[in-house]
């Protein structure tokens, strides 16, 4: 599974300062897997922050070639700013994928629960999403939020998640493409 459009986090026209080519570059995060990619643009083509482009296997338009997957710690602190604000947009524009996350979560092990490897939920916060979602499954952040006490904003959650996925911090895998 590959995704077909990435999102610009930081574009170096002149490519990044340890690389011996010197080819337009741009650190991008994949629309709908989330994979950390560099992309070689093509040629008297500038792109920006927060730029959609098409990397997928038909014409690309901005994209000479996809240079490779790279690490949270090989992107610019450039790119790692706009980083949460990317994921942000992604979590809020696919709210649904998110949510049946949380209707349809299940065990790892049988220690272990899916819905605790997110930040802030434990046991306490896991039944009580079960319980709710058995009742009616969530239909979006704010119900998973009015129906399970004290939960910790879900959407916040999500995001601190996916940049820990990212990071590498857990050999778990809920929403980043290992």
């Amino acid at each position: 599974m590959k995704d077909e459009f990435v999102i610009v986090l930081d574009f170096l026209p002149r490519g990044r300062a340890d690389s011996r080519k010197s080819e337009p570059v741009a650190q991008t995060i994949g629309r709908d897997h989330l994979s950390i990619l560099e992309v070689i643009i093509k040629p008297e083509t500038a792109v920006k922050s927060g730029d959609l482009l098409y990397v997928g296997e038909d014409k690309r338009e901005k994209v000479k070639y996809i240079k490779g997957r790279i690490r949270y710690s090989d992107l610019t602190g450039f790119a790692k700013k706009e980083l949460e604000d990317v994921i942000d947009k992604i979590i809020g524009s696919n709210e649904k994928k998110y949510i049946d996350f949380f209707n349809k979560a299940g065990p790892i092990t049988t220690r272990l629960h899916s819905l605790e490897l997110l930040p802030g939920i434990g046991k306490k916060h896991m039944w009580e999403i079960i319980k709710g979602r058995r009742i009616k499954p969530f239909e979006s952040f704010d119900d998973i939020k009015k129906r399970v006490d004290m939960l910790p904003e879900p959407k916040r959650i999500i995001k601190k998640r996916i940049i820990e996925e990212l990071k590498e911090t857990d050999r778990h895998r809920l929403f980043v493409l290992s």
